[in-house]
């Protein structure tokens, strides 16, 4: 059985909803930026990742391998939409007085926060890879090389703060130190405006 206070439940509906500090705080800019590092990675590929040698064919220009592209592609779209899903899902979290709605909601925070930091690691080592193995006779006048560059820097900057995001969602590791100075259960909040909230119980022997 839940605390009556777990994930913040008790202070739902209790504080207005603030656009300023939300779009200040740091959690709020973090997915502010995946979502543009996110469109910059399969705008980068939709716009000047495919070229077109003598034929009709587009080629993807990372080792003319049409799953490179597709891959780079699909993942920016999933983080693209998931970013705009959670940031919406952030403004209402303060107003879910249900426990379960708010573990869930907590839950699948974090499961897709793992997700997205395991996709963009898969797709950097894929798409460097593929990079690396493209010859420069298949490029002619450098056609793209801007764009794959771009395309696989920013997957590395996606991993970046994915994994930001992913790692503050579990209080244990994250505030030791403060759950210490109590021998009884408190509510931990993450980020610090209250948009995620765990009730827990930390033995520090």
């Amino acid at each position: 059985m839940e605390p009556a206070g777990a994930y913040g439940a008790g202070k739902a509906g209790s504080v207005a909803f603030d656009p300023v500090a939300f779009f200040t705080h740091p959690r709020t800019l973090l997915r502010l930026t995946s979502w543009v590092f996110s469109i910059v990675v399969f705008s980068c590929i939709v716009n000047e990742g495919y070229i077109n040698i003598g034929s009709e064919r587009l080629l993807c220009v990372f080792n003319n391998n049409a799953d490179a592209c597709n891959y780079g592609v699909t993942v920016g779209v999933a983080c693209f939409l998931g970013s705009i899903f959670f940031l919406i899902l952030d403004v209402y979290f303060p107003s879910m007085s249900s426990i379960r709605d708010r573990r869930r909601a907590v839950l699948l925070d974090l499961v897709f926060s793992g997700v997205a930091c395991f996709l963009w690691f898969v797709g950097f080592c894929f798409l460097a890879n593929q990079w690396q193995a493209t010859s420069p006779d298949e490029l002619p006048l450098a056609q793209g090389s801007d764009a794959a560059r771009a395309t696989i820097a920013f997957c590395f900057f996606s991993i970046l703060t994915w994994v930001c995001m992913f790692t503050p969602v579990c209080p244990c590791a994250c505030v030791h130190r403060l759950i210490c100075v109590y021998s009884k259960p408190i509510s931990v909040c993450w980020p610090s405006t209250d948009l995620k909230c765990f009730s827990v119980k930390y033995s520090c022997h």
